[in-house]
This record gives C-alpha cells, structure tokens and sequence, in this order.
C-alpha cells in the first residue's frame, strides 16, 4: 500500500512539471506567437465579401470582391504597438494584395486606420511587395509569383522596417508633426490590429505561417 502511494505521488509530480514547462499555445519559445491555426478563422474576422478567403492546404487562399481579414483574437487583445510580424505569401500572376498595421475592424470597403504593407509581385499597380502604401513606396520587384516568401513588418516607436526574405528593403520614420491629407489622415503610428486584404476578383494570393512578437514599449 506504502508503494502504490509513492508511485501515485510520483505520478502527480512528474505531471505537475511536465504542465509547467509546456510552451503556452501556439507561442514558441523564441516569443513568436502564431495567429492562424491552419485549419479555420479562429481569431479572424471579415465582414462584407466574406466569401473572398478561404482555407487551402493550411494557408489563407484570398481572391474575390473587395474585403479585409481582420485579427480579432485574445493576443495582446488584438492590440499591437511595437511588434514584428510576418508571414509566407504567394503570389499568382496579376495578383495584389496587402498586409495592415495598426488598423481596426471595418465592416467593408479600405480601412481608414493604420498602414498597408503592399503584397503585388507583377499587377497593374506600380507599387510592389514591401511598399508602405502611398506613405513610401518601393518600385523594385524582390520576389517572383508562383514562390513562397516571408514577408515581416518590424515597428518600433516611429519607426517601419519591411523585410522580404530576412532583406530590408524599406524603412521608413514618421516624422514628428507628420502632415497628411485629409484622405489618408488616420495613417498615422499609433496601435492597432493586423489585416489581410482581397483586392479584387482576378487575385489571388496566399497567406500562411502567419506570427507576430510583441515588443516592448
């Protein structure tokens, strides 16, 4: 009986450290953190145009009217400050596409908060992958439709960086008292949630692997 007791009480401790030391879902421990399961929208919210993403073999297919894929999920209550984030992206040929900081949920049309990160390889649009949208634009193409990259956005304090494949290929500083348009007004550093964009219907483009690390203020 003694035996059975110290077996058990062994049992319980050896479980005890093993819950201990388990990682907390989904956060790996360099301080990544995934945002996408793979397998549903979990965390992710579209309004209208909802039909324009899709799961496709563990990565967000998005082709289709006009819509924006927004995180709504619990980390950092879907509110980044400083932070890199990064994905994989695909391109097809003709595609746009863009990544968003520092927005809000919107039911529809371009969202009026925030910055977007241009994904757009060989579309109609000069602006290509990496461009800080219409705030400092990049016109070299870095990377070919049909291939995955990883595209990361880096924010720290006033600053942007932009990486394609571990490359910095934009950096950008917002000035103080920066001056905008009244257009392009909530274009500004501040805090906010990331978003995916379906630009139109002969798009599409491919997201996965998609993380982000909190940085600190």
């Amino acid at each position: 009986m003694k035996n059975l007791i110290v077996v058990c009480c062994l049992a319980v401790l050896l479980g005890a450290c093993s819950k201990s030391s388990t990682p907390k879902a989904g956060k790996g421990n360099d301080g990544w953190i995934n945002l996408f399961d793979g397998k549903t929208f979990n965390g992710w919210k579209v309004g209208k145009n909802a039909q324009s993403f899709k799961i496709e073999d563990g990565a967000i297919a998005v082709n289709g009217q006009v819509a924006h894929l927004f995180y709504v999920g619990p980390v950092q209550d879907h509110n980044f400050k400083n932070f890199q984030f990064k994905a994989k992206v695909m391109t097809l040929p003709g595609s746009n596409s863009g990544m968003y900081f520092h927005t809000q949920y919107q039911e529809e049309s371009w969202p009026k908060k925030g910055f977007e990160v241009q994904v757009n390889n060989s579309h109609t649009d000069w602006r290509r992958t990496a461009s800080l949208y219409a705030i400092q634009d990049v016109k070299e193409t870095y990377v070919k439709d049909n291939e995955w990259y990883t595209e990361e956005i880096m924010v720290q304090g006033k600053k942007v960086t932009i990486k394609i494949n571990d490359k910095v290929v934009n950096e950008y500083t917002e000035p103080d008292n920066v001056n905008l348009p009244n257009d392009m007004a909530e274009r500004k550093i501040s805090s906010g949630t990331f978003a995916l964009q379906a630009h139109d219907p002969k798009s599409k483009v491919y997201f996965k692997d998609i993380m982000v690390k909190v940085l600190p203020d």
